[in-house]
């Protein structure tokens, strides 16, 4: 182990002097997915809970395919499928986007993402306290300062504990990108095995790094939820 290490550490964790590989393009691809991902997520959860059902059932057919089909067949049609029709084939930006692994392994993640955050985040904006709701409309808020006020903040808190266990999930998922062609970490470990025929050292590498990213993901989600839960806590008797 210690010589694979030796020689592999440097494409294991950032870059294989070439390009960037490894944890660098497992976390890229992480925080790029999740971030994109959430902030449309926001805008879908609004629209999943509108009463208007020309607003909120597209919305709901989105969350219904990504959340129904599995993310390594949603990757699959969009590096190969999607290139073989014949309008991205005779677009030249649709054309260059799609040639590109690394394009479609971020754009199947986002949506992958997006509709799971989509459903956590509509299912907060519902358990937002109607007292509360009330109170605003009767300060007189308008339902655009209403919703950046009172319903998202609020929603947002309720949604972390479950968003948390969405974020760690994607980044177990981004073991996937090595299908496209992605050199994140889970590839260089298959490379390494390839090369080393020692797949318990290699694969058990990767394990141990996936591990190390998990364990601080979920270290700084338990702090802001300390920070932003903190008023939900029963209090300690004395």
């Amino acid at each position: 182990m210690i010589a694979i290490l030796q020689e592999y550490w440097q494409p294991l964790l950032w870059s294989d002097g070439y390009r960037f590989t490894g944890v660098a393009i497992t976390l890229w691809l992480l925080i790029l997915s999740v971030v994109i991902g959430g902030c449309l997520a926001v805008l879908l959860a609004i629209a999943r809970v509108s009463p208007i059902r020309a607003i909120s059932l597209p919305v709901w057919l989105f969350t219904w395919v990504f959340r129904g089909t599995p993310l390594y067949v949603q990757l699959l049609v969009i590096y190969s499928g999607m290139y073989t029709l014949e309008v991205v084939k005779g677009s030249e930006l649709l054309s260059a986007f799609f040639r590109s692994g690394l394009n479609c392994t971020l754009l199947a993640f986002t949506l992958n993402t997006c509709a799971y955050t989509t459903e956590i985040f509509a299912g907060a904006i519902r358990a937002v306290p109607h007292g509360e709701i009330e109170a605003a409309r009767a300060y007189g808020f308008s339902t655009f300062k209403l919703y950046r006020c009172i319903i998202l903040p609020a929603a947002l808190r309720i949604a972390l504990p479950a968003y948390s266990n969405e974020v760690i999930l994607m980044l177990h998922s981004t073991a996937l990108a090595f299908t496209a062609t992605v050199p994140d970490l889970l590839k260089i470990a298959r490379d390494i095995n390839a090369a080393t025929y020692q797949p318990f050292t290699a694969f058990g590498i990767a394990a141990a790094l996936y591990l190390a990213i998990s364990y601080l993901l979920i270290s700084l989600f338990r702090r802001a939820e300390h920070r932003l839960l903190a008023h939900i806590k029963p209090l300690s008797s004395h």
